[in-house]
């Protein structure tokens, strides 16, 4: 589960401002979107898995981790940035909580890529960003843009890449889905393993709720 302090993938426990689907607790399909997001961070190798929940705490989020997560209370994108770095990280991803079918190998592709540049992204379908890696501590130029853009704005990638000093310091992996409509369920593939809780949930049989 856990690796080198060096590396942490955060997901983002935000609220989300979308419905759920029909018939489906809105509250409910949060935690179960969460949920599947954080298993697919928590199961990669090689990184420290993490959460970053409000100031207040959300101990419904919190309660989907494994026992010694650790748990960032900031979720502007530049605050847990710093609060990783604080932590011993070098290098972070902050992922959407509503990304519950999200590859692996995409965060090992946003990883790999900080080899070349300070910052790597995937863009979502329907604009914003899925996840967003950087080198830390971030360079000044990412650290100011980050104060007016996260990961639902529309146009973050052309803001970041804007914010640069140069072409080519914001590179991006493969898109990928987020779940932002109750129409966006139908993006899920039920071939692929993974999304165990929305899955369940969206059958009317939700795991241990």
């Amino acid at each position: 589960m856990t690796g080198p302090t060096g590396r942490h993938v955060a997901v983002l426990a935000v609220r989300p401002t979308h419905a759920a689907p029909p018939g489906v607790d809105a509250e409910e399909f949060r935690l179960a979107l969460l949920e599947d997001t954080y298993e697919v961070v928590a199961g990669l190798e090689l990184v420290t898995p993490a959460l970053a929940v409000p100031l207040a705490g959300d101990s419904d989020a919190e309660a989907v981790t494994w026992p010694g997560t650790v748990i960032v209370r900031e979720t502007a994108l530049g605050r847990v940035f710093a609060a990783l770095h604080a932590l011993g990280a070098r290098e972070a991803v902050l992922v959407a909580p509503d990304a519950p079918d999200l590859p692996p190998l995409l965060i090992g592709k946003l990883l790999r890529a900080l080899g070349d540049a300070p910052a790597s992204a995937t863009p979502a379908a329907g604009g914003g960003l899925v996840a967003l890696a950087a080198r830390l501590p971030l360079p000044d130029w990412l650290s100011a843009a980050l104060e007016t853009v996260d990961l639902n704005t529309a146009d973050a990638l052309a803001r970041l890449r804007t914010a640069a000093p140069r072409p080519g310091l914001v590179p991006t992996g493969p898109g990928w889905h987020r779940l932002r409509t109750p129409a966006d369920v139908a993006l899920l593939d039920p071939g692929l393993e993974g999304w165990e809780n929305t899955r369940a949930l969206l059958a009317g049989d939700p795991l241990g709720r």
